[in-house]
């Protein structure tokens, strides 16, 4: 899951209905209208041990502009500034002199949702310490070709859950949705810092095609092997074990409810 880093005061405000409205200069994250997205609050900047999440906010618009043309509207959930020196010299400490009028903002309005609404993305608060993860992917469609989802869990090494995750994906065949949830898992581990990865799939086509012990005879697979193996020097190490369908319920889980909820719509 992306996150949205805050510092102490900034994300009370958040948590309190106070702020719904940041502004990002060179944004690294993304970040698209739907997208939901974990809370971090940077208790202490300096020590991100203390560093807790407080919630998933939903992305509701993104506009962007010239920082020289921001007029009181886009100040709608934002913080006030005095004058516009004051704002500058704001930005500018986080970003460097070189934020000017001319410097691209985007201005990305969030709604904080209701504590049921986040339990289906994610379950540990504190990630960023994380190192090690075991990494459970599954896949499935409904016709194969059919309706499809991926879906993946990440645990730490006392097998708790850290984040859960169902993507709806269209219409596609089993293994490519198989193969996407590594990717995805892969991809929310990246985003967490985490060096070393433990993963576990019920297919055996999956899992001995990463290990070099089946080839790749279906061409519609290579490209997204291809990123998948691209992706594994970012890692230290990554481990790939087949486990039965009943050791992969979490992830399988994911599956259904992503297809659940994308069919019932």
């Amino acid at each position: 899951m992306k996150t949205l880093k805050f510092e102490h005061n900034l994300a009370q405000l958040i948590a309190v209905g106070a702020k719904t409205t940041t502004w990002r200069i060179y944004d690294d994250k993304d970040l698209s209208v739907n997208d939901d997205v974990q809370l971090v609050d940077k208790v202490e900047p300096e020590k991100p041990e203390t560093w807790k999440s407080i919630g998933i906010v939903h992305i509701d618009s993104i506009i962007q502009k010239r920082m020289g043309d921001l007029v009181p509207d886009d100040y709608v959930g934002h913080e006030q500034f005095a004058t516009t020196a004051e704002m500058f010299e704001t930005y500018r400490r986080y970003y460097g002199p070189q934020v000017d009028e001319n410097t691209p903002v985007k201005i990305i309005s969030f709604t904080l949702l209701p504590e049921n609404q986040q339990s289906t993305e994610l379950v540990a608060n504190n990630t960023s310490n994380l190192t090690d993860i075991k990494l459970y992917a599954d896949g499935g469609s409904r016709g194969n070709p059919g309706p499809s989802a991926s879906g993946f869990a990440i645990m730490d090494m006392d097998n708790r859950i850290v984040v859960k995750k169902g993507v709806y994906l269209g219409v596609t065949t089993n293994n490519q949705a198989e193969y996407q949830a590594l990717k995805f898992g892969l991809d929310e581990a990246a985003r967490m810092g985490v060096r070393e990865i433990h993963v576990y799939m019920d297919s055996l086509l999956v899992v001995n095609q990463m290990l070099g012990i089946f080839k790749i005879k279906n061409r519609d697979l290579w490209p997204i092997h291809a990123a998948i193996t691209d992706m594994l020097p970012r890692f230290r190490r990554v481990t790939f074990t087949h486990v039965p369908r009943e050791l992969n319920k979490i992830a399988d889980a994911a599956v259904n409810e992503a297809l659940d909820e994308a069919l019932k719509r």
